[in-house]
């Protein structure tokens, strides 16, 4: 079983992993891959319950997010998780392998990790894969990216398919998950079948949810940001359907500017219901700040502060009292993942609020 999370490093990992199988004799129909629900994680126990009822004997997790737990179902398997995103040692899943470069600075992507991972099995490999490690690579870390050591010389793979064709598939592959309807399934697919990146390009499903996204993102962009009194943090709040949030914060991350400016930060109140995602970026002109700024710790200081009651605001009963649970705590373990420069979270409407 292959669990690959649903953007471009995600899904590039999942497709280089299948490929390696099959050339190393694997059939196909002995390869199942379980694409997660929207707004769920593998964590899910309607996941945990969707993978064990497979019975699969070997289950790849990839580029999932880190975090302790319990075991990735509850019957018999070898576990193993492929991933990049901020955890310490013991952030996995109970008896599972752990693969992760995240201390290990240029941090290599889940996609760049599986192709490094599975290149020396079988001479195939590269031929087949390297094209979509370079997709997955650019989906996370940019397409202005240098492939200098201690990364692969990718020079011949980017002169064969062209730069420009290769990030053009990662936008078409990121869309799908993003639209309202977040099938997935259509960009693992377009993925999977290709036998050129070329052929992802002319795959119709990814050129209507491409050009869904952008609409709903010209509609969301132009909301006006609040700062944090402290002018750290810059929030923009919307409300869509569709997975616009981090495109939204990336876009703003690159146009505000102020000598105070950390983080920016896009909430979406629309995409589940009673629930709000954000996303983090670090602004461009926080980028080279000393110490550089961690976004998962602040998010964290900031939820550790105690809430302060203005005194002229009588009407104002929202707030805990100090024998409540800390609102770090309740936040839950869905706030402030992923990597010190690219986090975000699921929360309760009540306790974003809170956090606001």
């Amino acid at each position: 079983m292959i669990v690959p999370d649903k953007d471009a490093d995600g899904l590039s990992s999942g497709t280089i992993l299948y490929r390696t199988l099959v050339l190393l004799g694997l059939k196909p129909d002995l390869i199942h891959v379980h694409l997660l629900s929207k707004g769920r994680t593998v964590h899910h126990e309607d996941e945990r319950k969707a993978m064990a009822a497979a019975s699969p004997e070997f289950i790849f997790v990839l580029d999932q997010g880190s975090r302790k737990s319990g075991p990735l179902i509850d019957g018999p398997h070898t576990g193993l998780v492929i991933d990049h995103h901020n955890a310490t040692p013991e952030d996995f899943p109970e008896g599972s392998f752990f693969c992760t470069a995240n201390k290990s600075p240029p941090v290599a992507t889940s996609a760049l990790l599986t192709f490094l991972l599975c290149e020396p099995l079988h001479d195939g490999v590269r031929d087949e894969t390297d094209w979509l490690c370079v997709v997955g690579t650019h989906g996370d870390l940019g397409n202005t990216l240098k492939w200098e050591k201690p990364f692969p010389d990718m020079a011949s793979t980017l002169k064969k398919y062209t730069k420009k064709a290769l990030n053009d598939v990662v936008s078409y592959v990121n869309a799908p998950r993003r639209t309202a309807t977040y099938d997935v399934s259509s960009a693992f697919d377009a993925l999977l079948t290709a036998v050129h990146p070329k052929d992802v390009l002319k795959h119709s499903r990814l050129l209507t949810a491409r050009q869904e996204v952008n609409s709903e993102v010209e509609r969301c962009t132009h909301t006006a940001p609040k700062f944090s009194q402290d002018g750290k943090i810059a929030v923009f709040r919307i409300k869509s359907e569709a997975q616009v949030h981090p495109v939204i914060a990336t876009r703003w991350a690159g146009h505000l500017q102020s000598k105070a400016l950390e983080i920016v930060m896009v909430a979406n109140e629309g995409y589940l219901p009673n629930k709000v995602n954000f996303s983090c970026r670090v602004p461009r002109c926080a980028k080279s700040r000393d110490p550089p700024v961690d976004i998962i710790q602040s998010l964290k200081d900031y939820a550790s502060l105690k809430s302060v009651k203005n005194e002229d605001d009588d009407a104002d009963t929202s707030l805990p009292s100090e024998s409540e649970i800390p609102l770090l705590e309740r936040l839950g373990d869905d706030f402030a993942r992923g990597h010190v420069q690219a986090s975000g979270g699921i929360v309760d409407v009540e306790q974003f609020e809170e956090l606001m």
